[in-house]
């Protein structure tokens, strides 16, 4: 009997295949990097054959390492979300550049639609904003732009990452799940099915999207890797996350800090409609049934220690940060606000650039790197108190992630948030959501409830910084945000 499950987790940075027991244990993990394209300052790209070909590398080895395909039960999907893809459907080959949910080129364009007063209706259909950030605008500029995709006619298929990955682990199954649609600004968040209305006004054709089916269940199976293995479990990045830390129930918050950082807030069957701008998003969809969250989205977090990395030296590595971190008293009073592309929410401003403030002679690179991972629980806390504005405040926050391994960066948040974090073992709760998923659409778990067991251990870090320090620090991250806001 085949006793484990390949998750394809394919993010903006890199993709990896991880392979699970069926206890939730992590039997390996085979990574690739992925090449970032930016042709223009605010355009960011990625080449789809390279995403599938290092996506496929590492699910041959995971497979290699579980001993066959007859020995892997079930494949789960997650994605990097809004990012979309263009292909021919009769070569399976991209048409066109895939455009990155970071992609900031239609916020010319998103601004026209609301100086014409179309988002409200947006928001009431998608729970989403009119913003570059969202599908529907990206796709809609590249019919416009891009010749070669309307000569291809009805052979052009569009979707997010899962649904190419699927194309092609299938050899031409066309389907989206519900949490990715949700993030097209394409689909009604409350039937669950493309909107007629939201595709005239992008100029989106219904033919060349993708069915929209549960998170859940047997979609399909891939025969490239021998015997049959089938795809049971498909999710966006940020609703795997909410899945993998068994965020289940109405008013549990999850928090992922990776390229980007995500919040997330359960509640449940019910709705949610946000007066702060924030968003509402499809949890996960099983028989059907739509589970929904409150959504808040960072779009730098990682990418910011990323950038003081690669581009501006000041790090030989993200793991040395913390230690940088711990070697100063405080910031000194410099405060660094990432918006490298542009300020999600609560402001959503693409226009929005990056700016570190109130340095003086005796600043230093140390404090310039704490200010960069403070950034963190400032932005953070901006969200606690947008989702506290739309009666969903967070009593405690369970926080994953590659940055979330940082512990001064775990106590930094309870610091600021004024709450317990919580912080699994296995902090790669992505990949662990879409084993969760994978399991129950495989029969293998009877209810997500049953699956949420993988979690596993957790460690939690309460709140030590007097009262006085922290509104200190919330104040001089009011004024920097100030200063970007009105540049």
């Amino acid at each position: 009997m085949a006793e484990t499950i390949l998750v394809i987790d394919e993010g903006t940075t890199s993709t990896r295949a991880m392979l699970f027991a069926l206890d939730g244990q992590c039997l390996g993990c085979a990574q690739r990097e992925l090449t970032q394209h930016y042709p223009q300052p605010g355009l960011v790209e990625h080449d789809a054959t390279e995403i599938w070909e290092r996506t496929f590398e590492c699910a041959r080895e995971m497979v290699e390492h579980a001993g066959g395909a007859s020995q892997v039960a079930a494949i789960g999907i997650t994605n990097q979300r809004e990012t979309i893809v263009f292909w021919d459907k009769a070569t399976g080959e991209p048409l066109a550049p895939a455009i990155v949910w970071q992609d900031r080129r239609t916020a010319g364009l998103c601004a026209e639609l609301k100086e014409q007063g179309h988002e409200p209706a947006v928001q009431a259909k998608t729970g989403l904003l009119l913003d570059p950030y969202f599908s529907a605008s990206k796709i809609g500029w590249a019919l416009t732009h891009w010749p070669q995709l309307r000569e291809a006619g009805d052979r052009l298929a569009v979707g997010t990452i899962e649904s190419w990955l699927v194309w092609k682990l299938t050899g031409g199954l066309h389907l989206t799940d519900a949490t990715n649609a949700s993030r097209t600004a394409l689909m009604a968040i409350g039937s669950g099915g493309w909107d007629d209305g939201l595709l005239a006004l992008f100029g989106v054709p219904r033919a060349i999207l993708p069915e929209i089916v549960d998170c859940a269940g047997r979609f399909g199976e891939t025969r490239l890797f021998g015997a049959p293995i089938p795809i049971c479990g498909l999710a966006g990045d940020q609703q795997a996350a909410t899945v993998g830390q068994a965020c289940l129930d109405p008013g549990d918050t999850k928090a992922t800090y990776g390229t980007g950082a995500f919040v997330l807030t359960a509640t449940g069957t019910t709705l949610p409609a946000s007066r702060h701008r924030l968003l509402a998003t499809v949890a996960w969809q099983l028989h059907g049934q739509r589970h929904y969250a409150l959504e808040g989205s960072v779009f730098v977090a990682g990418s910011l220690i990323k950038w003081l990395r690669d581009d501006l030296g000041l790090l030989s590595s993200a793991g040395e940060s913390e230690g940088i971190a711990r070697s100063v008293a405080d910031n000194g009073g410099v405060y660094l606000v990432p918006a490298l592309s542009g300020l999600g929410a609560p402001w959503w401003r693409p226009d929005a650039r990056a700016a570190i403030t109130g340095l003086s002679f005796s600043a230093n690179r140390a404090h310039v790197i704490r200010a960069a991972l403070e950034a963190q629980a400032h932005q953070t806390h901006d969200l606690k108190t947008a989702f506290a504005g739309d009666g969903c405040d967070w009593t405690r926050l369970r926080i994953d992630g590659g940055m979330a391994a940082n512990d001064w960066l775990a106590q930094d948040l309870a610091d600021v948030l004024g709450i317990e974090v919580e912080r699994p073992t296995f902090v790669e709760t992505t990949a662990m959501g879409a084993a969760m998923l994978a399991g129950v659409g495989a029969g293998i778990f009877g209810s997500l409830q049953g699956a949420a067991a993988l979690r596993g251990e957790t460690r939690v870090f309460r709140p030590e910084l007097p009262q006085g320090k922290r509104q200190a620090r919330l104040d001089g991250w009011a004024r920097a945000v100030a200063s970007v806001l009105n540049a």
